[in-house]
C-alpha cells in the first residue's frame, strides 16, 4: 500500500508515510472486509459511510504541513483512521462525528489501539469545537458546497483548512485553504468523491 499506492503516487511527506506505515489499517473495517483493508479503494463502515482510499488520506494529510505541536480538528470522525494517522504527527486531535454509533466504535477503537491524544464529540461538525480553538488545521472528511464559517473563525492566522468542496455526491474539488491576515489563500488540489456532510451543511445547501 504505502510503496505502490502512496508513494508510487507522488506522496512525499515522510511524517505521513510513516504513520500510515506504522497503523494496522485493517483494524478500522469490519472483519468481513478486512483482506480488503489496504487495497486503494473506499470501504464501507455502516450508516452510509466509508473509509477513505489511502491514497486520499495520505494526499490530505501530506497538504495540511503538520508540525508536531500543532492541534488540528477533524469533522466527519468515521472510521477514525484518519484521526488516527493525525494523531500519530501531531501532539492533539480533536474529532466530531455526526453519527453516535460511529462515534462510540471510534472513541472505543482509540482506547484500544492506546491514541491518549485523540478527543472524540457526537455532534454537529459544522459548528466546530469552539472550547478548543483556534486550530493550527482543520481537515473536513466529508463534502459540502460551502465552507462552514465557524470553522473558518476556528483557524488560526496561517492555518490550513482541507475539505472536497462541492454540491454532488459523484465528484468535487479538493480545495485547501490557508488564512493569511483574515483572508482565505484557495488551492485546488484535484478531484474527489466524499459522502455529503449532513445536519447544518446540508440545511444551507
Amino acid at each position: 500500500m504505502i510503496q505502490n499506492d502512496i508513494k508510487g503516487r507522488g506522496i512525499k511527506d515522510k511524517k505521513a508515510l510513516d504513520a500510515m506505515a506504522r497503523i494496522p489499517r485493517h483494524l478500522f473495517v469490519e472483519e468481513r472486509l478486512r483482506e480488503r483493508a489496504y487495497a486503494d479503494y473506499p470501504l464501507p463502515i455502516g450508516d452510509g459511510q466509508t473509509i477513505s482510499q489511502p491514497y486520499v488520506v495520505a494526499l490530505m494529510t501530506e497538504a495540511l504541513r503538520l508540525k508536531p505541536g500543532d492541534r488540528v480538528l477533524e469533522i466527519g470522525t468515521g472510521s477514525g483512521y484518519q484521526a488516527a494517522v493525525l494523531a500519530e504527527i501531531v501532539k492533539e486531535v480533536y474529532t466530531i462525528e455526526i453519527r453516535k454509533s460511529l462515534a462510540d466504535i471510534a472513541e472505543k477503537r482509540f482506547r484500544e489501539l492506546g491514541y491518549k491524544n485523540v478527543k472524540v464529540k457526537y455532534a454537529d461538525g459544522y459548528f466546530g469545537w469552539e472550547e478548543y480553538a483556534p486550530f493550527d488545521a482543520i481537515i473536513i472528511t466529508a463534502s459540502a458546497n460551502h465552507i462552514p464559517p465557524p470553522l473558518i473563525r476556528q483557524i488560526k492566522e496561517g492555518g490550513r483548512l482541507i475539505l472536497p468542496l462541492g454540491n454532488t455526491v459523484y465528484y468535487q474539488m479538493l480545495t485547501l485553504l490557508t488564512k493569511k491576515k483574515g483572508d482565505l489563500d484557495v488551492e485546488q488540489m484535484g478531484s474527489v468523491a466524499f459522502v455529503p456532510m449532513i445536519g447544518e451543511a446540508e440545511k444551507r445547501r
